[in-house]
């Protein structure tokens, strides 16, 4: 193979991939000795050399495409906004089906919103807000989340009682769709209620799942006996 060529894709598949490759797998495909994949990546690594924003890391036998360290600043003041935007949308949506129907599995979430659910769930954990709480006894034995006491505090509640209408919380979901969130701090902080309405590793190690505490769910259960026509509506 041409070694402008193989040096061409290579950088399109490590763009593609963003994850390391093994360099053992490009020679595999195009049936070519290994040191002609290797003579290639040294070329791309001259290509990124100096100021490029791209760089090409080396680890064990895989290669990747990285950006540069010295521009982390930068990207982070274009992209942390934007993400946060997005997900404060995703996240709190996420949470309050989480508040009402824990504890509850991401598939159920993902039913309930129409959408994967994999990136809201992992930042909602990151910020303490949800954690796991238990497995599901059905097949597969999925993880349970529940919310945390961190969940109660930011949203300015004593306990899962004072958790508005289900209906009422469903309106603001949608509010929260169409309309842009002005971009802040805190991925949760543009979320207030008046007073009169109070709202509510990927995954970590599975092997740390907790019981429910029954205070929880005592509070759960109560909250579900008084409003099971809200709950249905879900």
């Amino acid at each position: 193979m041409d070694k402008k060529k193989l040096k061409e894709i290579i950088k399109a598949t490590l763009f593609v991939a963003g994850e390391g490759i093994e360099k053992g797998a490009f020679a595999d495909s195009f049936d070519i000795n290994l040191k002609e994949v290797e003579k290639a990546v040294e070329e791309l690594k001259k290509d990124f050399e100096e100021d490029s924003g791209i760089q090409l890391v080396e680890y064990k036998t895989k290669i990747q495409l990285s950006s540069n360290p010295d521009y982390a600043d930068q990207i982070s003041s274009i992209l942390n906004p934007i993400r946060e935007k997005a997900l404060t949308k995703a996240a709190l949506e996420t949470v309050a089906i989480i508040a009402y129907k824990q504890p509850v599995t991401k598939l159920d979430i993902e039913q309930i919103r129409g959408v994967n659910s994999d990136y809201a769930v992992q930042i909602l954990i990151e910020h303490k807000l949800i954690e796991v709480v238990g497995r599901k006894d059905a097949v597969g034995k999925p993880l349970l989340f529940g919310t945390t006491d961190e969940f109660l505090k930011r949203f300015g509640l004593k306990n899962l009682d004072e958790l508005p209408n289900y209906e009422a919380l469903l309106e603001r979901i949608a509010l929260i769709r169409t309309e842009e969130t002005p971009a802040s701090d805190s991925l949760y902080n543009d979320f207030k209620l008046p007073e009169e309405e109070p709202v509510p590793d990927f995954l970590q190690d599975e092997e740390d799942v907790q019981a429910i505490s029954s205070d929880v769910q005592e509070r759960l259960n109560k909250l579900l006996d008084d409003d099971s026509s809200n709950r249905d509506a879900i």
